[in-house]
């Protein structure tokens, strides 16, 4: 069943042919944004396999090495700006990347948009009850019989994420609509922002759900990610310019191998 959690968490992956070299989409002044969205590091709630939406829990000694990793990673990618959702997993993860890769003095601003789904009365319970609950909801026997109909069906991750809705009797869980639009706003504000003072790499720390959906979405071209899953610290590049956003990369662990390899590991 904590397999049925790890492919929702992060049901959408494609990954770009190209790591250590920037495009020519990353060029200073010319009004290019650049962001390099992370996953968070592992949790304590992760490693429980409990439900991690608004609730949350700090990064275990491995999600505080995953970030190390990714911040040697990405060390010749020098960031104008550092955003993070204002759960405290993802500016932990945030400011860890930073002091990895030398610039530990950049600020991490927070933002509330691109905070995890709200899960409701599930939050901090096991997994295994919510996607099983989801799963009778719909219909299917268990859990495992949901999870083999998924492969291939987008619109299979909005109806799982209605029902939770559904079934949350404190009337606080959030639908895939309600994510993207938030998300998506809290993107387009952020990128309108960088854009207006010249453009440049921004690092964003997010969550796995929610980067699946803020992004599935959002490419100008209609491009989206197949389904997968999504590591912790794996990292997602979207270029907007002109008003237009572009999906470059999704879930892209290379970065922390990189980083990996740079430590000796």
């Amino acid at each position: 069943m904590k397999k049925i959690y790890l492919a929702m968490l992060s049901i959408l992956t494609w990954v770009s042919p190209s790591v250590n070299a920037q495009s020519s989409t990353d060029k200073a002044n010319d009004n290019t944004v650049t962001f390099y969205i992370a996953r968070h590091g592992k949790t304590m709630f992760n490693t429980l396999d409990r439900v991690q939406g608004w609730s949350d829990s700090p990064l275990t000694p491995a999600g505080i090495e995953v970030a190390e990793y990714l911040g040697k990673g990405l060390k010749e990618i020098p960031f104008k700006a550092a955003y993070s959702s204002d759960l405290s997993r993802a500016r932990q993860t945030a400011r860890i990347v930073l002091e990895a890769k030398g610039q530990k003095e950049l600020p991490v601003i927070e933002v509330p948009g691109v905070r995890e789904t709200n899960f409701g009365r599930y939050e901090g319970g096991f997994n295994t009850d919510m996607w099983g609950d989801a799963a009778l909801y719909m219909h299917y026997k268990n859990g495992n019989d949901l999870m083999k109909d998924i492969a291939g069906k987008p619109d299979m991750f909005q109806k799982i994420l209605a029902a939770i809705k559904k079934l949350d009797t404190l009337n606080m869980a959030e639908d895939y609509n309600d994510v993207k639009k938030r998300g998506q706003q809290a993107l387009r504000e952020i990128a309108e922002k960088e854009a207006s003072q010249g453009g440049g790499n921004i690092l964003l720390v997010s969550h796995g759900m929610a980067i699946s959906i803020f992004l599935f979405e959002l490419d100008s071209a209609g491009k989206k990610p197949e389904v997968g899953q999504m590591e912790n610290a794996a990292v997602s590049k979207v270029v907007y310019k002109n008003g237009q956003f572009t999906l470059e990369s999704f879930g892209d662990m290379r970065y922390v191998e990189k980083g990996k390899a740079l430590s000796g590991k």
